[in-house]
Parts: structure tokens; C-alpha cells; sequence
């Protein structure tokens, strides 16, 4: 017997998996095109009208190439310092009971919280050539602040929280079993995490490096007052782009936005793939 003239026609229309599709993919496509999608357009757009010649000579300045070249080194710095140190902060938050733990936890995400300015003042007064850790550094030959040392240190401090936040999730997830397995082969503790948990970790210590690299590539506020800020020395390439910006060379603004812009999808593109031939190896 069949239903078809006593439904009636609309009922037997296709319906979607998912209700309200149609209504979601548009907002969000929008969405995305206004915040996202547009202004880099414009990012983009903009530097052509210096022509292909103009735009080359642009980005080509050796003060631009010292400012990128310090931005991009510190933040990479920064990031694998923090691959190494944010392991290591995350793996005895979660496997080890301490005294104070929550408050050590707590403060993993100060760098989140504290407002970047606020952190580089805070920086600057510590590692200042007279400050608490800077006057012992100086003792030693090393001066920190006001230095390209100073920029690392600041990048490493704000990308910290990154990496940890990251790994953490996975170690609590992550079962013992396989460690324990390891062990009744004769395997030692280091062995079990070379071979065992550290291939587990991998695509999250990837993705946590990746963040920080990324926060710290374009950081402004907690670098400006530790860094110095002298042309061809400390100079990072966002503080570079404020004074484009003041002296209205919006062109030259965005053009050290597009390089900066062009590095940090092949930087992404790069680690996406790393990523993908780590889980295929799993």
C-alpha cells in the first residue's frame, strides 16, 4: 500500500543529516569572510599599489630583514625552549603529587591573564642590568634586557602556557599500561618513554611548539619594553610595523605583513605535515 497521496509532499522532501545546515554554513561562512577572509585580503591587496618592484625593495631593507630576521629567530627559540621545559612542567603536573600543585597550575596560565604590557614591564624590572635576575647575569658577562636575548626571553614566557595546556589532556589520557608492559620486558624508564610515550606525545608537543611559535612571531606587548628596540639590533618586525604605520606608510606596513603572513602558512603547512606523517608512522 503505498502513503505517497495521503502525506503530503513536503514530507518526503530530503532532509539533511544535520538540521539547520544551510542556515549554519552560511552564517559561518560569513562570519569567517568578515573577520577572517577580508581583512587579509585587504593585507594583501594593499602593498601592490608600491608595484612588484617597490614591494621587493620593500621587505629587502636591511632594517626590515634584521626585524623579521629577529622576530621569526626569537619566536623559534622561544617555541623549543618551551617544547623542552613545557614537557617536562606538564608531564609533573600530571603524573606527580606535589605540595602546592594548584597553585603551580594556576600559574602555568599567569601569561594568559596578565596583560602583555604589564608582563614586559614586569620582565624589564627583573632583567633590567640592576634588577633581581639581571644583576646576577651581568656579573657573569650576560645582559639580558635591552638585548636579543631579551626578546627570547619574553617570547619564551608568554608561549609557555601553549605547550603545556596542550600536552597536558593527552598525558591524562594517555594509559599506563603500555608503560608497565614495557617495564615486565626488561625495558627501562627512559627507554619506555623514547619508545612508548614519546611517539604518543609527539603530535601534541608539535602542535603546542607550533602555537607558541606562532604567538611569538607577532607578540608586541610584553617585547617592546625588554627589547630595546634599537634599529638593526633589537628591533622586532610588528614594532617595525607601528612605525610604518605612524609615519602613514600603510604600503610598507603591509607588506612586511605579507611576508610575515606568507612565512607563518608555510611554517603551518609545514608542521600540518609533519603532523600527518607522524600519525600515519603510529
Amino acid at each position: 500500500m503505498s502513503f505517497a497521496g495521503v502525506l503530503p509532499a513536503t514530507r518526503w522532501r530530503a532532509r539533511s543529516a544535520l538540521p539547520g545546515l544551510g542556515l549554519s554554513l552560511g552564517f559561518t561562512v560569513f562570519y569567517l569572510s568578515a573577520v577572517v577572509l577580508i581583512p587579509l585580503a585587504a593585507l594583501v591587496i594593499r602593498p601592490w599599489e608600491l608595484g612588484w618592484s617597490g614591494f621587493v625593495a620593500e621587505v629587502t631593507q636591511p632594517r626590515v630583514l634584521a626585524a623579521l630576521r629577529l622576530s621569526f629567530g626569537a619566536a623559534a627559540i622561544g617555541a623549543v625552549v618551551n617544547t623542552f621545559f613545557g614537557l617536562i612542567v606538564a608531564w609533573a603536573l600530571v603524573r606527580y603529587r606535589f605540595p602546592l600543585k594548584r597553585l603551580v597550575d594556576a600559574l602555568v596560565d599567569l601569561p594568559f591573564a596578565l596583560p602583555t604590557a604589564v608582563a614586559g614591564i614586569a620582565l624589564s624590572a627583573l632583567y633590567a642590568p640592576n634588577g633581581w635576575l639581571g644583576a646576577p647575569l651581568m656579573s657573569l658577562g650576560i645582559k639580558a634586557a635591552y638585548t636579543p636575548l631579551g626578546v627570547v626571553i619574553a617570547l619564551t614566557f608568554i608561549g609557555l602556557p601553549f605547550v603545556v595546556r596542550t600536552l597536558q589532556p593527552v598525558l591524562t589520557d594517555l594509559s599506563r599500561d603500555h608503560e608497565e608492559a614495557a617495564a615486565t620486558l626488561g625495558a627501562t624508564r627512559f627507554q619506555a618513554f623514547r619508545r612508548v610515550v614519546f611517539p604518543a606525545l609527539l603530535p601534541a608537543l608539535v602542535t603546542g611548539a607550533a602555537l607558541a611559535f606562532a604567538r611569538g612571531v607577532g607578540e608586541y606587548g610584553s617585547v617592546i619594553f625588554i627589547a630595546g628596540n634599537l634599529p638593526m639590533r633589537s628591533e622586532i618586525a610588528p614594532l617595525l610595523i607601528i612605525i610604518k604605520l605612524e609615519e602613514f606608510d600603510y604600503a610598507g606596513a603591509a607588506s612586511i605583513g605579507v611576508v610575515m603572513l606568507a612565512a607563518s602558512f608555510v611554517m603551518l603547512f609545514a608542521l600540518n605535515g609533519l603532523q600527518s606523517f607522524t600519525a600515519s608512522r603510529r
